[in-house]
């Protein structure tokens, strides 16, 4: 069983190539104002949407975030900030203090701000439109935040390529959900033989888009990946911003 939209979700592959057809306002307004209607923890809105068409703003943000091509190549380039400095400004008009500090603070942010994003990239596809996301806009935070001159109080947390695609790209294979849904308690037995399949089946795809140069599956992918800290630099960035994470 399924429907138009979940269908859509679960076609998922990200885009790194786009014909030259420009993005028409008209669709590009419709897209951002779905961003707008996702979920956000109290209504807080914790987020912004910087719009990038500028092929000199997109060409140093494809340095910025890892000399990704696919940045500058694009014909829109979306940054999702966390944003607390218009709570500020709201605080300010009604006489109270921000309480910007502490871990909870900064998650509902990261959180809305994610959210949206998904929003909009699942609307963009409804247009015919294909995308991928950027992490790579926190390798160089303070960069970013002149280029884009982002206020204090708000954190650059993901970029996102937009265009219609040139290219047709095999679906990357996603864990079993023996690994991802867990009935009424989490089901640890079943964990090891899942990964063991899946590394499998990952390898084998990996196999085949780099041609056989790469021949690991996702977990030795993932041992390598998650065994040292990355990105450290974000939490001073985030305190330069005005958050101190308490």
């Amino acid at each position: 069983m399924s429907t138009e939209v979940t269908r859509l979700i679960q076609s998922h592959r990200s885009i790194r190539k786009f014909t030259d057809e420009t993005i028409s306002p008209e669709i590009l307004s419709d897209v951002l104002t779905s961003g707008q209607w996702a979920p956000s923890s109290h209504n807080v809105q914790a987020y912004s949407v910087i719009v990038v068409r500028s092929d000199e703003s997109k060409k140093q943000l494809s340095i910025m975030t890892g000399n990704q091509k696919w940045v500058e190549e694009c014909p829109v380039f979306l940054v999702f900030c966390a944003d607390f400095y218009k709570l500020k400004q709201a605080c300010e008009m009604n006489g109270e203090t921000l309480a910007a500090d502490g871990v909870e603070n900064f998650l509902v942010g990261a959180v809305d701000t994610a959210l949206v994003a998904q929003n909009v990239l699942l609307a963009a596809r409804s247009y015919g439109l294909g995308g991928v996301m950027i992490g790579g806009i926190r390798n160089n935070p303070r960069e970013v935040a002149e280029l884009l001159d982002l206020p204090p109080l708000t954190i650059p947390i993901m970029g996102m390529c937009l265009g219609y695609p040139a290219q047709e790209v095999e679906q990357k294979p996603r864990l079993p959900q023996q690994a991802y849904i867990h009935e009424e308690r989490y089901q640890k037995e079943g964990i090891k033989a899942a990964l063991e399949d899946y590394e499998s089946l990952s390898a084998a795809y990996y196999e085949r888009r780099t041609n056989g140069k790469q021949t690991d599956g996702w977990t030795k992918q993932m041992a390598h990946y998650v065994n040292k800290p990355r990105r450290v630099h974000m939490k001073e960035f985030v305190k330069e911003q005005g958050i101190q994470l308490n």
